[in-house]
């Protein structure tokens, strides 16, 4: 039996060497014949009588892992290159254009509060950013609320997200989405669950950058 399971295995071996002109269904033959080898190893590993038959068995139970893994790994690269073949290419030039059409629009919308602000009410740069992004977001969450701003952010893609806007999108989707949990364990629970990340590493990228002015300075 031991015999056996060694030919196999060093036969196996030399097929899988070639596995680039081994047709997909043969791979999963050999991919089947492994696992029910691995599990003739297993029960015979836990019959053994001593422990050089064990440590012999579980020699066998890993080259029939390694096999299993370059089997599985040529499985993968195939299935990879099929779907590379059939995925459509994505418009670049389109998409980085809506983006930066959309996220331009946004800022534009921002620097015209701004502007009227500073204008209008006669008060200085740093009360007038604060209003600008307050009211961005409130606008913003108004449009996702009533579904307006999704449409924006499939036209957009990255340039709806990456201004203040996309802030306040995510909060208020994940609000949306888990509203019928109730109010605890839905919308107090996921309400950060997209926003949490940006709250987090923005958080820390800010004292970071204090930091460095600190001590720049």
């Amino acid at each position: 039996m031991e015999q056996n399971f060694e030919q196999r295995i060093q036969e196996r071996q030399a097929r899988l060497q070639n596995v680039s002109d081994t047709n997909t269904e043969d791979i999963e033959h050999i991919l089947t014949e492994l696992q029910e080898e691995h599990q003739h190893l297993v029960m015979m590993t836990a019959n053994s009588i001593d422990g050089a038959e064990e440590g012999y068995y579980q020699q066998l139970i890993k080259q029939n892992e390694n096999q299993r893994t370059m089997a599985e790994t040529a499985i993968d690269k195939r299935y990879q290159a099929l779907v590379k073949q059939v995925m459509p290419k994505a418009p670049l030039a389109k998409n980085i254009s809506r983006a930066f059409l959309t996220g331009g629009l946004i800022c534009t919308f921002g620097q015209l509060i701004i502007n009227t602000v500073m204008l209008q009410y006669s008060v200085d740069f740093k009360m007038a950013a604060p209003i600008a992004s307050i009211t961005i977001v409130i606008i913003t969450a108004l449009l996702t609320g009533i579904g307006i701003y999704d449409e924006i952010g499939r036209f957009g893609g990255a340039g709806s997200m990456v201004p203040i806007s996309g802030f306040a999108n995510s909060v208020v989707s994940a609000a949306l989405e888990f509203k019928r949990e109730g109010m605890i364990y839905g919308i107090g629970a996921k309400i950060f669950q997209i926003a949490g990340p940006v709250i987090l590493y923005g958080t820390l990228a800010s004292v970071i950058i204090g930091l460095i002015d600190y001590v720049a300075g």
